[in-house]
């Protein structure tokens, strides 16, 4: 099997042996795949990052009604197959899209918990939210998204097994390493914006919402035009075709992550990577992005924009290498809202 280079040397540095291990099993397992779900025509997606996906084709039977004299025919379904070194964010990421129910995310069809992989519903159109060059409308889609993914923050309907996701303060927990690894002191990070952080975190914990489920890493790339879906801004008359409803907007890759909403900001204040800061004013984008969310999302701007911020230090902590170097784009986003 040919796969990209790329994606080898992510699986084995972020997995070392466990990957290896995948590597040598993949073809194997996409036969396991193939076998228990009827798949074929299975072709990688172009590129590959931490999990190997790929497109497929499902075969399932009609069967012919009493009624009917036409004979029972067999179809073709066009599915999203995964597969995964067995981690926590691979099995929080099943949970989460098993409680979400294809409401606002990706639906999910089948999966083997043994074999860490499973099968998805493939999106059409699939435009990424990235796609569309109007800021103001990607963020207003983006809140339609998420105001879709929390409606288990409604009355009753709190999560039943909240211990199988992911816990946002172990995320942040991984920063307290920061110090003791530059001995007492903040390393590449500038210090006031450290200790910024330090403070503004610790506050923001009492300060928002209630811990629910959220996506946990919701931006451009993750968000999917669809035929079916929340209902969203008039799509582009380029993406329609015979008078067809426009698309909605359907979320994918969801981390499945117990912890404020007002987090969910995060990861999308500081996408499209490399481009936003790259853009005519990413002062002015930001704010105007703060705007709209605040507005749609019913949230103070500054616990938003504080959120942000707290993200994009995480953000180049788990980009940083152990010479110190890696994560100067998050840190620069970062250094960005801490002005505003």
């Amino acid at each position: 099997m040919n796969l990209p280079p790329i994606f080898i040397n992510n699986i084995r540095h972020a997995f070392g042996e466990r990957g290896e291990t995948f590597l040598a099993d993949l073809p194997k397992l996409i036969e396991i795949a193939s076998k228990q779900w009827g798949l074929t025509d299975i072709i990688p997606v172009r590129e590959l990052s931490y999990n190997f996906v790929a497109f497929a084709k499902r075969s399932s039977i009609t069967l012919a009604t009493a009624r009917s004299a036409a004979p029972a025919e067999t179809l073709q379904d066009e599915v999203i197959l995964k597969i995964g070194v067995p981690h926590r964010e691979l099995n929080s990421e099943i949970a989460a899209l098993k409680y979400f129910n294809g409401d606002g995310a990706v639906r999910l069809l089948e999966h083997d918990p043994e074999h860490s992989m499973f099968l998805l519903e493939r999106l059409r159109p699939g435009k990424m939210l990235v796609a569309l060059e109007d800021d103001d409308q990607r963020t207003n889609i983006a809140a339609d998204v998420m105001l879709k993914l929390w409606r288990h923050l409604e009355p009753g309907s709190e999560l039943s097994e909240p211990e199988g996701f992911i816990k946002l303060t172990d995320w942040f927990d991984g920063l307290k390493g920061l110090r003791p690894m530059f001995d007492g002191g903040t390393g590449p990070f500038p210090q006031k914006l450290i200790e910024r952080f330090e403070e503004t975190l610790s506050r923001l914990y009492t300060e928002s919402s209630p811990p629910c489920l959220i996506h946990g890493d919701f931006h451009h790339f993750n968000v999917l035009s669809s035929e079916r879906g929340c209902a969203a801004d008039v799509m582009p008359a380029a993406w329609r075709s015979g008078g067809t409803k426009p698309p909605g907007w359907i979320a994918i890759d969801p981390k499945g992550v117990i912890g404020p909403p007002e987090y969910e900001v995060g990861p999308l204040m500081i996408n499209p990577w490399e481009s936003f800061l790259n853009g005519t004013n990413p002062r002015v984008q930001a704010r105007r992005r703060l705007d709209i969310l605040s507005e749609r999302l019913g949230f103070p701007r500054e616990r938003l924009r504080d959120w942000a911020l707290c993200h994009a230090i995480l953000s180049s902590w788990w980009d940083m290498k152990p010479d110190g170097t890696g994560g100067e784009y998050s840190l620069q986003c970062a250094e960005l809202f801490a002005s505003l």
